[in-house]
């Protein structure tokens, strides 16, 4: 790169006009004394562990701080490159008593810091009172030097060093703090990254705990009283929010409107499309119209509103206790199970249609009679398809062996199959509702 007016370039060094390159120290320095450069070796090597510090703040300050202390320094900075507002901030101080952090800099239009972000050369003036550049901070200083941070082509910030003496970085100090702000870029540009990701998923973790909390307030906040039956739901989702639902719909007449689904995929997605077919599913069933009719009205709408590959599996019943009698309708879900005379077993089978928001279509129901002392158990696949560490499930089998003991629960039931995965954990959001009669 050419040099501007009023600088000569020395082994890429942009030096202030007015500096005799043939008699500055900066050409012929004496060699430094032991113990010095004895501490710059320190120095560097301290640079080759600064990328093992991921907190953006703590390694900016650590930083500035070290450099001042080792070379002395009136003054050391760190501007980082905020490439939306084409400036630089102040992010890393030491010694300066004019700017604090937030501090903003016009790149290649205010002081050495904006003028090396624009070039892209490292700056040194010896004499800051001869800099056309140099922006004056601190009383006393007299030399000061500013250095590029880059990673590859992309810029990172700038780093500054300002001294009270004049050419007080002779050319083995300058070289050695080129080498240093190699390592400092990559650190900063590492440290960045990680914070702007933790920012990331911190953001996502307290949206994702606002969406639980909704989809929670979602769910059936008790058990409905309903007289001669006992009525449960339990739904863990398998992450912060999940696809699966549950809820009881009081109707007309003392009777009850009983629904369990599950939306194809999971997390936020899934929580998306659950609340929007609650919403519609309550508007018809509330209109009374019976199981089949919901599902295929219900059906008719997600066809249209659903995305592509997006579907719900969904059990409707309508509970009349006067009767005894459930009335359901099934849309690709797990068939209920019924446990009758306390041992007697069996999946409550109908003619399933396709799960809802796939294509246009009807669906049948059945009525089953609901004897004093029997059990009633919809559930999800997240009960049955869980699986442990040798990939064996849960199974209908084992499904079936629990639903017969006395002191069966919906709590009991999910406990079991987390025993059962051993450790592995629910990959799938786990839902159930049981139907006790006779109480």
């Amino acid at each position: 790169m050419a040099a501007s007016p009023g600088t000569t370039p020395v082994d890429g060094v942009l030096l202030a006009s007015g500096t005799d390159v043939s008699s500055t120290p900066y050409v012929s320095t004496p060699l430094l004394p032991d113990d010095q450069v004895q501490d710059l070796l320190k120095l560097q090597k301290a640079a080759q562990k600064i990328n093992s510090i991921l907190d953006l703040d703590q390694l900016i300050d650590k930083i500035v701080n070290d450099v001042a202390r080792s070379f002395g320094c009136v003054e050391a900075n760190i501007y980082l490159h905020d490439e939306k507002q084409a400036e630089l901030v102040l992010a890393g101080v030491h010694g300066c008593t004019l700017h604090g952090k937030g501090h903003r800099l016009k790149i290649g239009k205010e002081g050495m810091v904006g003028y090396v972000a624009a070039t892209g050369q490292m700056r040194y003036a010896p004499d800051v009172r001869l800099d056309p550049y140099y922006i004056g901070c601190e009383e006393g200083t007299l030399s000061e030097v500013a250095i590029p941070l880059h990673v590859g082509q992309r810029l990172v910030g700038v780093f500054t060093a300002s001294h009270h003496e004049l050419d007080a970085f002779p050319q083995e100090q300058l070289r050695l703090l080129q080498a240093l702000c190699s390592h400092i870029a990559v650190a900063v540009r590492n440290a960045s990254l990680f914070q702007r990701e933790r920012q990331q998923r911190k953001r996502m973790d307290h949206e994702e705990q606002e969406a639980r909390l909704i989809q929670q307030a979602l769910l059936p906040k008790s058990s409905p009283y309903i007289p001669g039956f006992a009525i449960s739901g339990l739904s863990i989702p398998a992450g912060a929010v999940g696809g699966d639902w549950y809820d009881f719909i009081p109707m007309k007449d003392g009777r009850w409107g009983l629904v369990l689904a599950d939306v194809s995929g999971k997390g936020m997605a899934a929580a998306l499309l659950m609340s929007a077919t609650r919403g519609m599913l309550r508007s018809l069933a509330e209109a009374s119209c019976t199981p089949a009719e919901v599902l295929t009205k219900l059906n008719g709408l997600l066809v249209d509103d659903f995305p592509s590959g997006k579907f719900v599996t969904m059990v409707y019943a309508v509970l009349d206790p006067a009767t005894r009698t459930l009335t359901f309708a099934n849309a690709g879900h797990l068939s209920p199970l019924l446990v009758t005379n306390g041992s007697e077993i069996r999946f409550l089978e109908t003619v399933s249609g396709l799960p809802l928001g796939v294509t246009c279509g009807s669906f049948s129901e059945a009525t089953v009679h609901l004897p004093e002392g029997s059990r009633l158990l919809f559930y999800s696949d997240g009960i049955t398809e869980a699986a442990n560490q040798e990939e064996e499930e849960y199974g209908e089998a084992r499904l079936k062996d629990h639903v017969l003991k006395a002191n069966l629960s919906n709590e009991g039931l999910l406990e079991d199959v987390r025993e059962f995965v051993n450790g592995v954990g629910l990959q799938d959001d786990a839902t159930a509702i049981l139907i006790s009669s006779g109480v």
